[in-house]
């Protein structure tokens, strides 16, 4: 696993916190009477439930060593701390959208927090990337997948 840093807000922290301590506690619990449970079913050459448990164990582990990893070189960003000037990690981001004529709120947050469905975007994404440092009245050009995104940039506020 690489040294990557993390920037994440307090409630992110929280968020994988919560999944680890899941993983660790319940979900290696039920892996492990599944593997009983597969086990008493006697051959393990033909045996699918044996198989897939321990596909499932493999994943989990793995999955607890990403977010160990994550939280030990997690920054965390103090969201008291936020310049509501300019746009960073933490901030709420009132934006019109040219493209679409309608005014959309995105939180600006760490690639491990990012949630587009719930407006969440990582300040590594196009989007996050390219209002970052910018300030209300500003208007962004954003190249996109898609061809380029045009915004405006109409409140910056604390999450």
């Amino acid at each position: 696993m690489s040294n990557k840093q993390y920037i994440m807000t307090y409630e992110g922290v929280k968020k994988l916190e919560d999944e680890l301590e899941y993983l660790k506690t319940v979900k290696r619990k039920e892996i492990t009477e599944k593997i009983k449970v597969a086990l008493s079913f006697g051959d393990l050459s033909e045996n699918s439930e044996y198989d897939e448990a321990k596909n499932e164990q493999a994943f989990v582990e793995g999955r607890i060593v990403q977010l160990e990893n994550m939280l030990k070189n997690a920054t965390v960003v103090d969201e008291n701390e936020i310049d509501k000037e300019v746009v960073s990690v933490g901030a709420i981001v009132k934006v019109k959208d040219y493209e679409f004529d309608e005014e959309v709120d995105f939180a600006i947050v760490g690639s491990a927090e990012a949630d587009p469905m719930e407006n969440k975007i990582s300040n590594e994404s196009p989007v996050g990337s390219g209002l970052i440092g910018k300030r209300v009245g500003d208007v962004v050009e954003i190249p996109v997948p898609d061809g380029m995104s045009k915004y405006e940039i109409l409140e910056i506020r604390r999450a």
